[in-house]
């Protein structure tokens, strides 16, 4: 895959690939081209200069002189797929592997221009994977902004007062899911990450594991926090999740939390080089059941543990490798993952899950999340 020739058109803010390769935040789309190893961006005027600057190992073109050699040829009105196509031409090239996002419009123009694409079969860049240890570092930088913003957030919950109703009153006012939500965001953004739909799902909220949640926060009640922030200046994500209770937690509570301090000690000492994804998915589930937490429809809404138990996180919150029921990937050195199993029961009031992220390597992991786990704050 290396040697092939590679065509993307995208934004590097949006598109993990295209950061990857070429290692720049440029908000408007443009063309990167790999030939036999070889990566060349073609780029506006407005970003040439950064270009050379931030991107060394790439040859940068400008699109200006593209555009003007088209238009000497009698060209009247210059799209982007005429552009490439007298790219490809300069270069001796007729076709380039694409990846499965590349525009369908684009595509059905170069191919009206005699220019072949063909999408990649499974990933533009599977090395994006395994971790070198300057993104190691980055990751847990973006990981470090999370904690602050976190920590934020608990310190709001436990300055909080409980009135007669159990409605949590910080600053004089109901402490709502949104306001904390933006506690912990603030924090962020102030640590160097950008926040994207972070989790503050108090009480039965918590049992749809993707609900921001919302209203009024209560005593005694499980909140789920789970924040995911991504760092501004390199693009790589940190994850992690903490369950608390202000107040005192229902023994139900308590027992669900403990069950899922064991569940994530067995999934670590499952991962390792060469370890199955789904295997350390299906030994937690296996371990839930023996403790007498099943999963499936409850009156009608799943309950339990019914989402994988992590994935691997890098320039995307979700990357491979997962660990899941259908995960077919297998861990390797220098991956990083998160590890974060959840059981959820409408009836016990509401959920659980706590999450780590670790950095697997041939004997087991090293575990990158230096928070504490507390339930009751």
């Amino acid at each position: 895959m290396k040697r092939e020739n590679l065509l993307m058109v995208a934004d590097s803010e949006h598109c993990a690939d295209m950061l990857y390769a070429v290692g720049m935040f440029v908000p408007d789309p443009f063309i990167y081209l790999r030939i036999k190893g070889q990566p060349h961006i073609v780029v506006s005027d407005l970003e040439i200069d950064r270009a050379r600057r931030e991107a060394p190992h790439c040859r940068v073109v400008s699109l200006s002189q593209l555009q003007r050699k088209l238009r000497e040829t009698g060209t009247k009105k210059v799209n982007l797929a005429q552009v490439i196509k007298l790219l490809f031409r300069t270069k001796g090239i007729t076709k380039a592997l694409v990846p499965p996002s590349f525009p369908f419009g684009l595509a059905c123009a170069l191919k009206d221009l005699g220019v072949k694409v063909k999408p990649v079969e499974e990933r533009c860049f599977p090395e994006r994977a395994i971790k070198s240890a300057a993104e190691v570092k980055k990751i847990s930088a973006a990981l470090m902004m999370a904690e602050v913003g976190l920590a934020e957030g608990i310190q709001a919950l436990k300055s909080s007062k409980i009135d007669r109703k159990r409605r949590l009153i910080y600053r004089n006012n109901p402490l709502t899911a949104e306001k904390l939500r933006a506690i912990i965001d603030t924090a962020i953004v102030q640590s160097g990450g950008l926040p994207a739909n972070t989790i503050v799902a108090g009480g039965r909220q918590g049992c749809d594991p993707h609900e921001r949640g919302f209203g009024p926060l209560r005593a005694n009640e499980p909140i789920i926090l789970d924040v995911f922030p991504r760092s501004q200046k390199t693009g790589y994500f940190g994850d992690i999740t903490r369950t608390v209770v202000r107040g005192r937690a229902t023994e139900a509570i308590r027992k669900l939390y403990h069950t899922i301090e064991r569940a994530q000690e067995i999934g670590f000492e499952n991962i390792r080089h060469g370890a199955s994804g789904r295997d350390v998915h299906v030994k937690i589930r296996e371990f839930f059941d023996r403790e007498g937490y099943k999963t499936g429809k409850i009156n009608g809404r799943m309950q339990g543990f019914f989402h994988g138990t992590g994935h691997g996180v890098g320039l995307e919150i979700h990357e491979s490798p997962g660990m899941g029921p259908n995960s077919t990937d297998t861990l390797k050195t220098n991956q990083v993952v998160t590890m974060e199993p959840g059981l959820y029961y409408w009836d016990l009031g509401g959920g659980v899950r706590l999450e780590d992220m670790a950095q697997i390597n041939r004997n087991g992991i090293r575990n990158i999340t230096k928070f504490e786990k507390v339930l009751e704050v």
